[in-house]
């Protein structure tokens, strides 16, 4: 009888983390909202230029998943503001584990390739 180094509990929770962070452009806006409070326009522009649409579909998800706080103000002009909740705070932990594996492993240069891989990689600042 062999042990499982990874519990089936164990695979369904990297599973569920690995869903959120997986998803195109999320980590770069959950790491964005990390600094504090950002409006929809700096966010766009913190996360590398994201299409507004793109953005506004992502920030749902986030919202209704409940990483992201919306607070919208009645004022005009109307202002919507974003935050991380508590669950979206507790992923920066593991999107600063990807940061420094991204420092340790990501290519010098666009062009330069290694032997271990050839895929790109993109690095959270």
């Amino acid at each position: 009888m062999s042990t499982s180094k990874c519990p089936v509990r164990e695979q369904a929770c990297v599973a569920t983390a690995a869903a959120i962070v997986s998803s195109k452009w999320t980590p770069q806006l959950i790491y964005a909202l990390h600094n504090g409070v950002q409006r929809f326009c700096e966010l766009q522009k913190e996360s590398g230029g994201i299409n507004p649409r793109t953005l506004s579909a992502r920030l749902d998800d986030l919202v209704q998943q409940g990483i992201v706080k919306k607070t919208a103000y009645a004022e005009v002009p109307p202002r919507v503001e974003y935050s991380l909740t508590q669950k979206g705070l507790d992923l920066i932990p593991i999107l600063e584990c990807m940061v420094e594996w991204g420092e340790k492993y990501a290519a010098p240069s666009a062009s330069s390739t290694t032997s271990e891989s050839s895929a790109p990689v993109t690095v959270l600042e």
